[in-house]
């Protein structure tokens, strides 16, 4: 094994577990879950700096270790929605990493944080959906007389919404004013 592909799996471990730390460090609204953490951030991180594959998996191992240490689950559809995906698509802001790294070579710090910002919202609001469908599936008996596709938005998107904003300006804060996170894997 090569040195760059054994500090990328080291970096994943190490950014999993980050990952499992602050999302254990969050703002809870609701008792039935979700809750207002930086656990995507981690992700985020890995697939800017090292591509798709390691975003991906990153998000991945996050989701199947949050199952591993006591996750609420009444179904294993349930179980691969809310974690195993929910958190592997957050993975696919990877798909900006070549517009993040010409940003930052050129020193371009607006585009920069642009293709951050993007990357995270299309990976939150994957992730949101992924909530969303196992909201209206699995737990419609919450939503009452409610329509229960106006309940699981409005419940997701209350806490969702503002991690995805949160995440966006610390991940663009950390890129810009630190763009030689980007060089090890470039």
């Amino acid at each position: 094994m090569n040195k760059l592909r054994l500090l990328m799996l080291v970096e994943i471990a190490i950014f999993v577990a980050v990952g499992l730390v602050l999302d254990k460090i969050s703002f809870s609204l609701w008792p039935q879950g979700g809750s207002i953490s930086f656990v995507m951030l981690p992700i985020l991180i890995m697939a800017v700096r090292w591509g798709l594959v390691a975003g991906l998996t990153t998000g991945l191992l996050i989701g199947v270790l949050q199952m591993a240490l006591g996750a609420y689950i009444l179904h294993w559809a349930q179980a691969l929605l809310d974690y195993v995906i929910a958190f592997t698509v957050v993975g696919l802001a990877g798909l900006f990493r070549y517009q993040i790294i010409e940003a930052a070579k050129s020193l371009n710090k607006k585009k920069l944080s642009i293709y951050i910002v993007l990357g995270i919202v299309i990976g939150g609001l994957l992730r949101f959906a992924a909530h969303s469908l196992a909201g209206a599936i699995f737990f419609y008996e919450y939503a009452g007389d409610q329509n229960v596709w106006i309940y699981t938005l409005s419940y997701n998107s209350s806490y969702m919404i503002p991690a995805i904003i949160l995440t966006a300006i610390v991940g663009s804060f950390i890129f810009t004013s630190a763009p030689r996170l980007l060089k090890t894997a470039s």
